[in-house]
Protein backbone atom coordinates (compact mmCIF):
# COMPACT_ATOMS: atom_id res chain seq x y z
CA UNK A 1 0.00 0.00 0.00
CA UNK A 2 1.28 3.48 -0.92
CA UNK A 3 2.20 5.90 2.07
CA UNK A 4 3.68 9.27 1.92
CA UNK A 5 7.66 9.08 2.49
CA UNK A 6 9.71 11.70 4.31
CA UNK A 7 10.94 13.13 0.42
CA UNK A 8 10.73 17.36 0.03
CA UNK A 9 10.29 17.29 4.18
CA UNK A 10 12.26 19.78 6.51
CA UNK A 11 12.97 18.40 9.74
CA UNK A 12 14.87 19.23 12.88
CA UNK A 13 18.47 18.22 12.43
CA UNK A 14 20.02 15.75 15.02
CA UNK A 15 23.80 15.80 14.01
CA UNK A 16 26.42 13.30 14.87
CA UNK A 17 27.40 13.07 18.69
CA UNK A 18 31.34 13.50 17.81
CA UNK A 19 30.03 17.23 16.80
CA UNK A 20 29.24 18.20 20.05
CA UNK A 21 32.21 20.39 20.22
CA UNK A 22 31.40 22.57 17.42
CA UNK A 23 29.97 26.37 17.64
CA UNK A 24 27.90 25.69 14.47
CA UNK A 25 25.45 23.31 13.76
CA UNK A 26 22.45 23.58 10.88
CA UNK A 27 18.97 23.11 12.57
CA UNK A 28 17.20 22.07 9.46
CA UNK A 29 17.88 19.73 6.71
CA UNK A 30 15.17 18.76 3.37
CA UNK A 31 15.24 15.13 2.78
CA UNK A 32 16.78 14.84 -1.21
CA UNK A 33 18.82 12.22 -1.20
CA UNK A 34 18.79 8.57 -1.62
CA UNK A 35 21.03 7.63 0.90
CA UNK A 36 22.82 5.28 2.33
CA UNK A 37 24.83 5.78 -1.39
CA UNK A 38 27.03 2.25 -2.21
CA UNK A 39 30.68 1.56 -1.91
CA UNK A 40 32.17 -1.39 -4.02
CA UNK A 41 35.38 -2.14 -5.54
CA UNK A 42 36.85 -0.69 -8.20
CA UNK A 43 38.90 -2.79 -11.17
CA UNK A 44 40.11 -0.14 -13.48
CA UNK A 45 41.99 -2.04 -16.45
CA UNK A 46 45.14 0.43 -15.68
CA UNK A 47 45.15 0.99 -11.81
CA UNK A 48 48.87 0.83 -10.86
CA UNK A 49 49.74 -2.63 -9.49
CA UNK A 50 49.33 -3.56 -5.73
CA UNK A 51 46.30 -0.69 -5.57
CA UNK A 52 43.10 -2.01 -3.86
CA UNK A 53 40.43 0.78 -5.04
CA UNK A 54 37.19 1.18 -3.97
CA UNK A 55 34.38 3.91 -5.20
CA UNK A 56 32.04 5.49 -2.87
CA UNK A 57 29.06 6.24 -5.44
CA UNK A 58 27.81 9.69 -4.48
CA UNK A 59 27.14 9.88 -7.91
CA UNK A 60 24.24 7.81 -7.21
CA UNK A 61 22.23 10.31 -4.52
CA UNK A 62 19.36 11.10 -6.70
CA UNK A 63 17.83 14.23 -7.68
CA UNK A 64 18.83 14.08 -11.61
CA UNK A 65 22.29 12.45 -10.88
CA UNK A 66 23.21 15.45 -8.12
CA UNK A 67 26.36 13.77 -6.79
CA UNK A 68 27.83 15.42 -3.82
CA UNK A 69 26.14 18.77 -4.20
CA UNK A 70 22.75 17.48 -3.15
CA UNK A 71 23.93 16.30 -0.05
CA UNK A 72 24.85 20.08 0.92
CA UNK A 73 21.65 20.92 -0.71
CA UNK A 74 20.08 18.75 2.12
CA UNK A 75 21.05 21.70 4.54
CA UNK A 76 21.50 24.94 2.48
CA UNK A 77 17.66 24.10 1.31
CA UNK A 78 16.26 22.87 4.49
CA UNK A 79 17.71 26.44 6.15
CA UNK A 80 16.20 28.34 3.17
CA UNK A 81 12.55 26.71 3.93
CA UNK A 82 12.48 27.05 7.48
CA UNK A 83 13.30 30.73 7.08
CA UNK A 84 10.31 31.01 4.64
CA UNK A 85 12.53 32.05 1.53
CA UNK A 86 10.59 31.93 -1.58
CA UNK A 87 13.80 31.83 -4.23
CA UNK A 88 17.91 30.98 -4.06
CA UNK A 89 20.26 32.69 -6.05
CA UNK A 90 23.56 30.67 -6.87
CA UNK A 91 26.69 30.96 -9.29
CA UNK A 92 29.27 29.00 -10.65
CA UNK A 93 30.84 28.01 -14.52
CA UNK A 94 28.07 27.58 -16.88
CA UNK A 95 28.70 24.12 -16.84
CA UNK A 96 28.52 23.81 -12.94
CA UNK A 97 26.87 20.46 -11.61
CA UNK A 98 26.07 22.52 -8.78
CA UNK A 99 24.27 25.30 -10.29
CA UNK A 100 22.08 22.27 -11.83
CA UNK A 101 21.80 20.23 -8.70
CA UNK A 102 20.43 23.82 -6.85
CA UNK A 103 17.81 24.21 -10.08
CA UNK A 104 16.75 20.95 -10.10
CA UNK A 105 16.21 20.76 -6.47
CA UNK A 106 14.81 24.40 -6.02
CA UNK A 107 12.01 23.20 -8.24
CA UNK A 108 11.42 19.88 -6.06
CA UNK A 109 10.97 22.12 -3.46
CA UNK A 110 8.99 24.91 -4.65
CA UNK A 111 11.38 27.38 -4.77
CA UNK A 112 12.41 29.76 -7.64
CA UNK A 113 16.15 29.39 -9.00
CA UNK A 114 17.94 32.51 -10.54
CA UNK A 115 22.10 31.26 -11.49
CA UNK A 116 24.74 33.52 -11.98
CA UNK A 117 27.01 31.83 -14.21
CA UNK A 118 30.66 32.47 -15.71
CA UNK A 119 31.31 32.17 -19.28
CA UNK A 120 33.74 33.38 -22.05
CA UNK A 121 30.83 34.41 -23.87
CA UNK A 122 27.85 35.97 -22.41
CA UNK A 123 25.43 35.57 -25.29
CA UNK A 124 23.24 32.88 -27.66
CA UNK A 125 26.88 30.79 -28.35
CA UNK A 126 26.74 29.58 -24.87
CA UNK A 127 23.65 27.12 -25.96
CA UNK A 128 25.75 25.49 -28.53
CA UNK A 129 27.36 23.50 -25.54
CA UNK A 130 24.44 22.31 -23.50
CA UNK A 131 25.34 19.80 -20.68
CA UNK A 132 24.47 21.24 -17.41
CA UNK A 133 22.94 24.44 -18.99
CA UNK A 134 20.38 22.50 -20.52
CA UNK A 135 19.30 21.63 -16.88
CA UNK A 136 19.49 24.84 -15.63
CA UNK A 137 17.30 26.13 -18.71
CA UNK A 138 14.68 23.22 -18.45
CA UNK A 139 14.11 23.99 -14.90
CA UNK A 140 13.07 27.10 -15.37
CA UNK A 141 15.99 29.07 -13.97
CA UNK A 142 16.76 32.69 -14.48
CA UNK A 143 19.94 33.00 -16.05
CA UNK A 144 23.13 35.62 -15.69
CA UNK A 145 25.85 35.27 -17.82
CA UNK A 146 29.25 36.80 -16.00
CA UNK A 147 32.85 37.19 -17.04
CA UNK A 148 34.47 34.27 -17.00
CA UNK A 149 37.38 35.16 -14.50
CA UNK A 150 34.73 37.45 -11.83
CA UNK A 151 35.55 36.00 -8.48
CA UNK A 152 32.91 35.84 -6.05
CA UNK A 153 34.51 37.89 -2.97
CA UNK A 154 35.34 40.79 -6.48
CA UNK A 155 32.20 41.05 -7.72
CA UNK A 156 29.55 37.68 -7.89
CA UNK A 157 28.83 38.20 -3.93
CA UNK A 158 27.58 41.76 -4.49
CA UNK A 159 25.43 41.03 -7.45
CA UNK A 160 23.79 37.96 -5.81
CA UNK A 161 23.16 40.49 -2.63
CA UNK A 162 21.32 43.19 -5.15
CA UNK A 163 19.21 40.61 -7.11
CA UNK A 164 18.02 39.89 -3.19
CA UNK A 165 17.49 42.80 -2.59
CA UNK A 166 15.36 43.49 -5.43
CA UNK A 167 13.33 40.22 -5.34
CA UNK A 168 12.39 41.51 -2.00
CA UNK A 169 11.44 44.92 -3.04
CA UNK A 170 9.37 44.04 -6.00
CA UNK A 171 7.73 40.38 -5.51
CA UNK A 172 8.65 40.20 -1.69
CA UNK A 173 10.18 37.22 -1.74
CA UNK A 174 13.25 36.66 0.17
CA UNK A 175 15.97 34.75 -0.94
CA UNK A 176 19.20 32.75 -0.17
CA UNK A 177 22.70 33.47 -1.66
CA UNK A 178 24.27 30.31 -1.29
CA UNK A 179 28.11 30.56 -2.47
CA UNK A 180 30.14 28.75 -5.33
CA UNK A 181 29.55 25.20 -4.84
CA UNK A 182 27.44 25.17 -1.51
CA UNK A 183 30.99 25.47 0.35
CA UNK A 184 29.79 27.25 3.50
CA UNK A 185 29.22 26.28 6.72
CA UNK A 186 25.93 25.11 6.25
CA UNK A 187 26.83 22.99 3.63
CA UNK A 188 29.89 21.70 5.22
CA UNK A 189 27.23 19.20 6.93
CA UNK A 190 26.53 17.45 3.93
CA UNK A 191 29.70 15.80 4.13
CA UNK A 192 30.08 15.47 8.13
CA UNK A 193 26.85 13.71 7.42
CA UNK A 194 28.35 11.36 4.96
CA UNK A 195 30.98 10.50 7.04
CA UNK A 196 28.56 9.38 9.81
CA UNK A 197 27.31 6.91 7.23
CA UNK A 198 30.57 5.69 5.73
CA UNK A 199 31.42 4.87 9.47
CA UNK A 200 27.85 3.03 10.22
CA UNK A 201 28.73 1.09 6.40
CA UNK A 202 31.89 0.10 8.48
CA UNK A 203 34.03 1.73 5.37
CA UNK A 204 36.05 4.02 7.13
CA UNK A 205 37.73 1.30 9.26
CA UNK A 206 38.55 -0.98 6.34
CA UNK A 207 40.34 2.00 3.95
CA UNK A 208 44.02 3.45 4.39
CA UNK A 209 43.69 6.63 2.51
CA UNK A 210 40.82 8.35 0.61
CA UNK A 211 40.40 10.67 -2.29
CA UNK A 212 37.96 13.15 -3.95
CA UNK A 213 37.97 16.12 -6.22
CA UNK A 214 38.04 19.77 -5.15
CA UNK A 215 36.41 22.04 -6.97
CA UNK A 216 35.27 24.95 -4.38
CA UNK A 217 36.08 23.00 -1.18
CA UNK A 218 33.37 21.94 0.63
CA UNK A 219 33.40 18.38 0.46
CA UNK A 220 37.17 18.41 1.28
CA UNK A 221 36.40 20.61 4.53
CA UNK A 222 33.83 18.13 5.48
CA UNK A 223 35.74 14.68 5.25
CA UNK A 224 39.04 16.53 6.59
CA UNK A 225 37.04 17.81 9.58
CA UNK A 226 34.89 14.24 10.10
CA UNK A 227 38.18 12.56 10.13
CA UNK A 228 39.69 14.57 12.81
CA UNK A 229 36.89 14.87 15.10
CA UNK A 230 36.07 10.72 14.93
CA UNK A 231 40.22 10.20 15.61
CA UNK A 232 39.75 8.19 12.47
CA UNK A 233 42.96 6.58 10.48
CA UNK A 234 42.74 7.17 7.52
CA UNK A 235 44.44 9.88 5.29
CA UNK A 236 42.38 12.46 3.22
CA UNK A 237 43.51 13.67 0.27
CA UNK A 238 41.38 16.57 -2.13
CA UNK A 239 42.89 16.92 -5.97
CA UNK A 240 42.36 20.26 -6.92
CA UNK A 241 40.85 20.75 -10.50
CA UNK A 242 40.04 24.52 -9.89
CA UNK A 243 42.25 27.17 -7.69
CA UNK A 244 45.01 25.34 -6.08
CA UNK A 245 46.57 24.53 -2.71
CA UNK A 246 46.70 27.77 -1.37
CA UNK A 247 43.41 28.80 -2.20
CA UNK A 248 41.79 25.36 -0.54
CA UNK A 249 43.96 25.81 2.81
CA UNK A 250 42.68 29.68 3.30
CA UNK A 251 38.74 27.76 2.36
CA UNK A 252 39.56 25.36 5.36
CA UNK A 253 41.17 27.40 7.29
CA UNK A 254 38.00 30.06 7.25
CA UNK A 255 35.70 26.87 7.95
CA UNK A 256 37.84 25.67 11.15
CA UNK A 257 37.88 29.33 12.53
CA UNK A 258 33.49 29.49 11.79
CA UNK A 259 33.14 25.73 13.75
CA UNK A 260 35.22 26.86 16.55
CA UNK A 261 38.76 24.67 15.09
CA UNK A 262 40.84 27.90 14.15
CA UNK A 263 44.12 26.08 16.37
CA UNK A 264 43.78 24.17 13.77
CA UNK A 265 45.86 24.09 10.84
CA UNK A 266 44.19 22.45 7.00
CA UNK A 267 47.29 21.19 5.98
CA UNK A 268 47.37 18.60 9.08
CA UNK A 269 44.14 17.68 8.34
CA UNK A 270 44.16 16.93 4.26
CA UNK A 271 46.60 16.74 1.33
CA UNK A 272 45.63 19.02 -1.43
CA UNK A 273 47.27 17.80 -4.49
CA UNK A 274 47.89 20.33 -7.86
CA UNK A 275 49.05 19.81 -10.87
CA UNK A 276 46.15 17.66 -12.12
CA UNK A 277 44.04 20.86 -13.41
CA UNK A 278 45.91 20.77 -16.80
CA UNK A 279 45.44 23.94 -18.73
CA UNK A 280 42.35 25.16 -17.03
CA UNK A 281 39.11 24.27 -15.60
CA UNK A 282 36.69 22.52 -17.15
CA UNK A 283 39.71 21.67 -20.37
CA UNK A 284 40.74 18.40 -21.83
CA UNK A 285 42.76 16.38 -23.32
CA UNK A 286 42.13 13.59 -26.15
CA UNK A 287 43.99 11.18 -23.67
CA UNK A 288 41.43 11.82 -20.63
CA UNK A 289 38.58 11.40 -22.92
CA UNK A 290 40.02 8.22 -23.89
CA UNK A 291 40.68 7.00 -20.60
CA UNK A 292 37.05 8.03 -19.59
CA UNK A 293 36.12 5.69 -21.96
CA UNK A 294 37.98 2.81 -20.80
CA UNK A 295 36.94 3.08 -17.57
CA UNK A 296 33.44 3.12 -18.39
CA UNK A 297 33.41 0.63 -21.26
CA UNK A 298 34.88 -2.14 -18.57
CA UNK A 299 33.73 -0.69 -15.55
CA UNK A 300 29.90 0.52 -16.33
CA UNK A 301 31.42 3.69 -13.68
CA UNK A 302 31.62 7.33 -15.72
CA UNK A 303 33.34 9.85 -14.76
CA UNK A 304 33.02 13.48 -16.04
CA UNK A 305 35.65 15.56 -17.41
CA UNK A 306 35.52 18.36 -15.53
CA UNK A 307 35.96 16.74 -11.84
CA UNK A 308 35.87 13.09 -11.35
CA UNK A 309 38.48 12.33 -13.90
CA UNK A 310 40.44 14.78 -13.01
CA UNK A 311 40.79 13.25 -9.28
CA UNK A 312 41.15 9.78 -10.36
CA UNK A 313 43.64 10.81 -12.35
CA UNK A 314 45.70 12.19 -9.37
CA UNK A 315 44.69 9.63 -7.19
CA UNK A 316 46.20 6.42 -10.04
CA UNK A 317 49.33 8.83 -10.81
CA UNK A 318 50.15 9.58 -7.51
CA UNK A 319 49.55 6.11 -6.57
CA UNK A 320 52.20 5.15 -9.44
CA UNK A 321 54.87 7.89 -9.00
CA UNK A 322 54.75 9.12 -5.44
CA UNK A 323 53.09 5.91 -3.05
CA UNK A 324 54.78 7.45 -0.02
CA UNK A 325 52.16 10.31 -0.08
CA UNK A 326 49.51 7.01 0.73
CA UNK A 327 49.48 5.55 4.17
CA UNK A 328 48.27 2.20 2.73
CA UNK A 329 47.32 0.44 -0.57
CA UNK A 330 43.26 0.34 0.71
CA UNK A 331 42.29 3.70 -1.24
CA UNK A 332 38.49 4.94 -1.32
CA UNK A 333 37.79 7.61 -4.22
CA UNK A 334 34.10 9.54 -3.64
CA UNK A 335 32.62 9.95 -6.60
CA UNK A 336 31.17 13.12 -6.75
CA UNK A 337 28.98 13.37 -10.19
CA UNK A 338 29.01 15.45 -12.97
CA UNK A 339 27.98 12.72 -15.92
CA UNK A 340 26.03 15.82 -17.82
CA UNK A 341 29.18 17.32 -18.18
CA UNK A 342 30.24 14.75 -20.65
CA UNK A 343 27.02 16.82 -22.92
CA UNK A 344 28.96 19.99 -23.22
CA UNK A 345 30.64 18.39 -26.65
CA UNK A 346 33.50 17.99 -25.29
CA UNK A 347 32.90 14.37 -26.57
CA UNK A 348 31.46 14.87 -30.21
CA UNK A 349 34.94 13.38 -31.46
CA UNK A 350 34.63 10.48 -29.54
CA UNK A 351 31.53 9.67 -30.64
CA UNK A 352 31.98 10.06 -34.08
CA UNK A 353 35.27 7.69 -33.72
CA UNK A 354 33.05 5.21 -31.34
CA UNK A 355 30.34 5.43 -33.83
CA UNK A 356 32.46 4.58 -36.18
CA UNK A 357 34.05 1.32 -34.74
CA UNK A 358 31.13 -0.21 -32.80
CA UNK A 359 27.60 0.28 -35.30
CA UNK A 360 27.77 -2.72 -37.06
Amino acid sequence: MWTKNSFHKVSKYIPPSWTNSLDFKPSHRVKLAMLPTPVCEWKIPFAPQGLQLFVKRDDMTGNTLGGNKIRKLEFILGKALHEGCKAVITCGGVQSNHCRATAVAAKELGLDCYLFLRAENTGPDNVEYPGNLLLDLFCGSKISFIPKRMQYKMGIEERQNKLAESLLKDRNHKSMCIPIGGSDLVGLYGYIDAWEEMLEQKVIENVDDIFVTCGSGGTAAGLAIANYLTGSQVKVHAVSVSDNKQYFHGHIKETLNGIGLGHLQPETLIDIIDGYKGSGYGETTTEDIESIKTISSTTGIFCDPVYTWKGLKGLLTEYKNNRTRFKGDRVLFIHTGGIFSLYDNKMHQALVDSFNNQVL
